[in-house]
């Protein structure tokens, strides 16, 4: 049986060419809410109809959809180079001498407190949180900010503040080398204008962390990548000398560096929202280790 086609007629009402006169272009750009009264009030035939939503519905979908937002996949020039430095300074391959260094790591091995993987990640975490990696991390920050404003009078009271910290002659050692060979590097690799007053304002030794928040600030390198990249050069450090003393394979090590990520991400969080007031250290037996490795009798590293 062939299929009957339904006619519709067209309701008693405003005629078409009256509603075609109505509907001019100059109504149909109007807000998308004086076009919906418009359709609710005008009883239109299929034909109208048709002609009036194929018009309008772009429309309403231009003025509905959210507009894509696009990221940004390239840095710029400042942000690449600024990058390009920081991996490079804190590259365990820039000459500042910190593979001769354990920072006490060498006497806990001997004494029997690090004894494999496990424990060597709990004996770095400690010192990473609750030790000179936090205390480091603030005057790093500090170092950045006084210096970003050429404040003077605050850098020197960071730099005298941040060399009596250290608890051992060992340690005063060790960060005091390492600062001195990272100023004489980046000073004489990357000139920069105004490096050379910011160091002469310190006025004495400046000790590791202090120079690295120093030269970052003087190259413009922001704060907070600086931090993080100051502590993952920190850790990764300490696992390479407890990698030597243990010893341990480069699988051991790395699984180490990835159980650190998190405590890592924690104390660059803290340190960059922490005054002076806050810092201070609660390994007590990390201190231990870093005295009695001035006295131990057969050793590897300077500290």
């Amino acid at each position: 049986m062939p299929a009957m086609r339904m006619h519709r007629k067209p309701r008693m009402g405003i005629p078409a060419t009256i509603i075609h006169r109505m509907i001019t272009p100059r109504m149909v750009t109007r807000t998308t809410t004086a076009i919906t009264i418009m359709m609710t009030t005008i009883i239109m035939t299929s034909i109208a109809t048709t002609i009036i939503i194929t018009t309008i519905t772009p429309m309403l979908m231009t003025t509905s959809e959210p507009v894509p937002v696009v990221a940004r996949s390239e840095m710029t020039a400042d942000e690449g180079a600024a990058l390009y430095r920081l991996m490079t300074w804190l590259s365990p391959a820039f000459p500042v001498g910190a593979f001769s260094y354990s920072s006490g790591i060498e006497w806990a091995v001997e004494a029997g407190d690090i004894t494999d993987a496990a424990s060597l990640r709990d004996w770095l975490a400690a010192m990473l949180a609750d030790g000179s990696g936090f205390c480091d991390g603030v005057f790093l920050a500090q170092a950045h900010r006084a210096a970003s404003v050429n404040d003077e009078a605050g850098l020197r009271e960071i730099v005298e503040l941040a060399a009596a910290f250290v608890p051992s002659r060992e340690r005063q050692l060790e960060t005091s080398t390492q600062g001195r060979a990272f100023i004489d590097i980046a000073r004489a690799a990357w000139a920069c204008d105004g490096l050379d007053e910011l160091i002469a304002a310190c006025d004495g030794g400046i000790v590791y962390p202090v120079a690295v928040g120093l030269v970052g600030a003087a190259h413009k390198i922001p704060l907070a990548p600086a931090m993080h990249a100051f502590l993952h050069a920190v850790v990764s450090n300490w696992i390479s000398a407890g990698a030597r003393l243990v010893p341990l394979g480069q699988t051991d090590s790395q699984r180490i560096l990835a159980a650190l990520e998190p405590v890592v991400v924690a104390t660059a969080a803290r340190a960059l929202n922490a005054s002076l007031d806050d810092l201070g250290s609660a390994t007590f037996r990390a201190d231990l280790a870093s005295l009695r490795h001035e006295t131990q009798y057969t050793r590897l590293f300077r500290s």
